[in-house]
């Protein structure tokens, strides 16, 4: 099996295969590409629709080569719903996939990401996914994506305060991490919460949905195309699809 992610930024060097090295095994490849246009990183509504052209055309062509699913590298989750409809393998986003299953290890989650400005998306997500009623609130760190990696310490420091905070004073019982930058900081979140006396699962999205998507490849399923039908053909004027 192949999943290929990608990622919707145009930033080199924001996403490497050493990431999910860890999730690779004798059954399992994974791959990697970012988009050729588009935003350095994905931070408003503006951003994302930028992003989702060539999002959906590096979907496009993963499927071509032979991957047997694609994950969108993006908490957003740009790009995604059109590509179920262009594609006949699976499509995942990070996003609405860590939000179902937030709601499957618990009754209420908290989602911590990384600016104010990413809030109304992540509500916009939220309704769209059907877990409004599960979610308890959103907290920021209020370090930009890109500065994520050069200070990951403090990152890792604000997104322990945000969560405890999530836990002790809105009662959340699972924590989503709201940024696929965030890769790699839920064991340390888990045990800031362990310190305080809490049990609580920390979702990292990105080898959760790797692992969701894994499932539903070998469960031989894929998205509905009575929901996601492939597009009519007609002539599109502007943009360069494979």
């Amino acid at each position: 099996m192949r999943i290929h992610i990608v990622t919707p930024v145009t930033t080199k060097g924001v996403r490497s295969l050493d990431d999910v090295a860890h999730l690779v095994h004798a059954g399992l490849t994974i791959t990697h590409s970012l988009i050729e246009s588009g935003p350095p990183s994905i931070e408003s509504e503006y951003d994302e629709a930028l992003a989702i052209p060539a999002t959906i055309a590096e979907a496009i062509k993963a499927e071509r080569s032979g991957a047997d699913a694609v994950i969108v590298d993006c908490m957003a989750d740009p790009g995604v719903k059109p590509a179920r409809e262009m594609l006949s393998i699976p499509v995942l986003g990070p996003g609405e996939t860590s939000m179902h299953l937030a709601a499957m290890l618990g009754q209420r989650f908290g989602y911590v990401t990384v600016l104010n400005s990413v809030k109304p998306m992540v509500r916009n997500l939220v309704r769209v996914c059907g877990v409004q009623e599960k979610l308890v609130s959103i907290k920021v760190v209020d370090i930009p994506v890109l500065e994520l990696e050069p200070r990951i310490d403090e990152a890792k420091q604000r997104l322990g305060a945000c969560a405890l905070e999530a836990v002790e004073q809105d009662d959340a019982d699972v924590i989503v991490l709201g940024c696929t930058g965030f890769l790699g900081c839920a064991a340390a979140i888990e045990t800031c919460l362990a310190e305080r006396g809490h049990t609580i699962p920390v979702i990292d999205p990105i080898p959760a949905t790797v692992c969701i998507a894994e499932g539903i490849v070998r469960a031989g399923l894929t998205h509905s195309k009575h929901c996601f039908p492939r597009p009519r053909a007609k002539t599109i004027v502007g943009y360069d699809m494979p």
